[in-house]
């Protein structure tokens, strides 16, 4: 075995080597055992409407089937759109990450590759290990998977994860760092023998990396849980991952347990004018302040909380870009009559007082809800928790009426 080491490092220097005298090549585009259990989601169709459920969409009449494989079913989804799971028989799984169409086989074990495949699916042969995970959202998902096993590389390190498994794991070496996104350690990965690379939509700003990876036998593995619309739609890609572990029981359990939440919240029949109103923002390095675009899963979040986004207009259905930035003055002529603020501390660690966030931007001491002392914030761990949508939703409801801020999950008032 460390012969094999030894050969492999010595192999990935030379292709390293080689790769740094011809460049980094022309960037690519972004398209660069198992038991199938289905969820009983307990819905009547006025809640499906209600919450946006896409069930009533249009279903593709035609089978996915490919060469050599015997299609059997699909995985039903409620609220997911950029994904899809279909089951072949003798326990073959094809998952399709939709936004670009790429397609995975997952072969069980000591199964054989189906002969006259497409070239462009990738094979995955269980049992799943060895993945370089970059994608941090989704490290909530594998650990409540039980799935961390199944990871060796982090493209966080150790100190940049709020998840205390994943800390542990890499304090351990269980989990290693192998740099971030757009510089991973290709001889780490490829001595040590990774298997897949799961990474976000960031990787579009770095094509040259997707490239190499596949030069260097590692697929890429994009997830696209974060341009959802609905906030369900985000928590149901833990079904996807799921698949890919063969653990389809415990993701549906997981899930479940966020529809039921969902289901227990007080139904806002007032119309979006007469709900409290609600502005998500973050205040950048350079003075912009970023907020959420009217279609992304943070403003439905608070139209199923009982409130109402502050801005309706944000929408960008060609992009899916999930935020937009905006000058101070447009922030605050859009937003200074907002019943109450939620500071995002996903990027800079938020703020502990709101002497904090006059620093950022002293505009907002005009504010009504600055005024009104409604200013909230989250926690910062609530990005790498994407399994709890549920609970902040109803931390959400919460703010709004006035329940107690020592029962909430994900935020906190500043004062």
């Amino acid at each position: 075995m460390d012969i094999r080491k030894k050969c492999m490092k010595i192999i990935c220097l030379l292709i390293i080597g080689l790769s740094g005298l011809t460049g980094c090549g022309s960037p690519s585009s972004d398209s660069t055992e198992n038991s199938q259990t289905a969820v009983v989601l307990t819905q009547d169709t006025e809640q499906k409407e209600n919450t946006g459920a896409n069930e009533g969409a249009e279903k593709d009449s035609a089978k996915p089937e490919h060469a050599g494989l015997q299609y059997e079913s699909s995985m039903e989804l409620l609220y997911a759109e950029n994904f899809q799971v279909d089951y072949y028989k003798d326990g073959y799984i094809m998952l399709t990450t939709k936004m670009d169409d790429r397609q995975f086989l997952v072969v069980p074990k000591d199964q054989e590759v189906p002969d006259d495949l497409d070239p462009d699916v990738v094979i995955l042969q269980r049992p799943i290990k060895d993945i370089y995970l970059v994608a941090s959202g989704i490290m909530d998902a594998f650990c409540e998977l039980g799935g961390l096993s199944a990871i060796s590389f982090s493209g966080q390190k150790q100190d940049g994860w709020y998840l205390e498994k994943a800390r542990a794991a890499m304090a351990d070496g269980s989990i290693k760092y192998a740099g971030k996104y757009s510089k991973p350690d290709y001889e780490m990965l490829v001595a040590d023998g990774c298997s897949l690379a799961i990474e976000n939509r960031m990787i579009s700003h770095s094509p040259e990396v997707v490239e190499k990876l596949n030069d260097f036998g590692i697929p890429v593995m994009i997830e696209y849980s974060s341009y959802e619309s609905h906030p369900l739609g985000r928590v149901e890609w833990v079904r996807f991952f799921g698949a890919l572990l063969g653990k389809e029981d415990v993701a549906d359990e997981i899930f479940q347990k966020q529809v039921e939440i969902l289901e227990r919240m007080p139904k806002d029949t007032a119309d979006q004018e007469e709900r409290p109103t609600v502005a998500f923002f973050f205040i950048t390095s350079n003075g912009l302040v970023q907020v959420r675009r009217t279609n992304d899963y943070v403003p439905k979040m608070i139209e199923l909380a009982g409130g109402s986004y502050i801005f309706r207009d944000l929408t960008d259905e060609d992009t899916k870009r999930s935020t937009v930035n905006m000058q101070v003055e447009e922030f605050y002529n859009g937003a200074k009559d907002a019943d109450y603020l939620i500071y995002n501390s996903s990027i800079d660690g938020g703020v502990q007082s709101l002497d904090e966030l006059f620093a950022k931007c002293s505009l907002l001491k005009d504010f009504k809800a600055v005024q009104e002392g409604n200013v909230w914030c989250t926690t910062n761990d609530m990005y790498q928790q994407s399994l709890s949508v549920g609970y902040m939703m109803e931390d959400i409801y919460a703010m709004l009426n006035g329940e107690a801020e020592e029962d909430m999950h994900y935020l906190f008032k500043i004062r």
